[in-house]
């Protein structure tokens, strides 16, 4: 009976091993080129903890993603494949998450993607242990002039503080993987975006920021808490030059990267994206690229056969996007 017993016993801690031991396996970014991930039973939590996540946000209710949302998502997943990309989308609930895949075209083809996770956006859990969590309790969002973009930048903040990685807005394709793990994006000379930045976990000058954030809080200038409080928080640290040629700077340890390597089309000439191009650039000096999708106020969008610029990127760098795209104009 002895013998038996311990037998049983340990026939229960393989099992047992054996059940910790997948479970890892499930986590493990190197896993994501050959497992599909069981995205209903991970939290965010597992998958943010697994560090250097793509994350993008969506802070209107919303809950279909556009096609340039969708590209944005599956061009970041096609590049990084052995990271997390995620999505959090404030619209979403726990119930509505359950039911993606057969609610919504979109959903259905990014998470059939196997590094893709869509999750609800809950700015209380987000907040926690950070600066901006009081500011949160305070603030009134229907009397927020600009709360869909003020609620993003303090979202992308803090996540990126909690739990390192690369944050993107959702009108951004990527082209090839990003070098740099401490970095800022400079939109011109001296002035940093915050559309695409990234850190490890809990980095000095993202908490600074948080904190920037609360007391020089202004909801009703659009940017305080975005763009203009990233370049007054990187010229805290350094005294900020014009960019010559394509090389980058480097402020303390952050890599303030040059213009051209997300921006190589400035924001005047937005629509340059939506013309057709005698000779289309070749963007060799870029990681990505911002289609400034807020200057878009005529709702210009991607048209199959329409040989834009912007079609040749979805064609290249988000092919299901561009398929739905196509099945959807028939």
């Amino acid at each position: 009976k002895a013998r038996m017993l311990r037998k049983i016993q340990i026939c229960l801690c393989f099992c047992f091993v054996s059940g910790i031991l997948y479970e890892i396996s499930l986590l493990s970014s190197c896993v994501f080129n050959y497992l599909p991930m069981s995205q209903h039973y991970l939290t965010p939590e597992q998958v943010l903890n697994l560090g250097k996540s793509i994350i993008f946000l969506e802070t209107t209710e919303r809950l279909e993603p556009p096609p340039l949302v969708s590209c944005s998502v599956e061009s970041a997943a096609r590049i990084y494949q052995d990271r997390a990309v995620i999505l959090f989308m404030k619209g979403l609930t726990n119930e509505t998450a359950l039911d993606l895949n057969t609610s919504y075209a979109a959903f259905s083809l990014l998470s059939s993607m196997k590094n893709v996770f869509i999750f609800p956006l809950q700015m209380e859990t987000v907040f926690q242990e950070t600066p901006l969590l009081q500011w949160y309790n305070q603030v009134i969002p229907e009397q927020e002039k600009n709360w869909v973009h003020v609620s993003s930048d303090a979202s992308r903040l803090a996540l990126i503080w909690k739990y390192g990685g690369i944050y993107m807005d959702t009108d951004v394709i990527s082209i090839r993987p990003i070098p740099e793990r401490s970095f800022l994006a400079a939109q011109k000379s001296r002035f940093s975006s915050n559309g695409i930045f990234g850190f490890p976990a809990r980095h000095q000058f993202v908490w600074d920021c948080m904190e920037n954030f609360v007391l020089k809080y202004n909801g009703n200038i659009w940017g305080n808490q975005g763009p203009f409080l990233m370049t007054r928080m990187l010229k805290t640290l350094c005294n900020l030059t014009d960019f010559e040629g394509t090389e980058d700077h480097s402020c303390q340890n952050i890599s303030f990267l040059n213009p051209q390597r997300f921006y190589p089309i400035p924001y005047p000439a937005w629509g340059r994206y939506y013309q057709v191009w005698d000779e289309s650039p070749n963007f060799n000096h870029s990681y990505a690229l911002h289609l400034w999708n807020f200057m878009n106020h005529n709702r210009k969008a991607v048209v199959a056969g329409s040989n834009t610029l912007a079609e040749q990127l979805y064609k290249a760098y988000c092919p299901s996007t561009y398929e739905d795209l196509i099945q959807n104009a028939k």
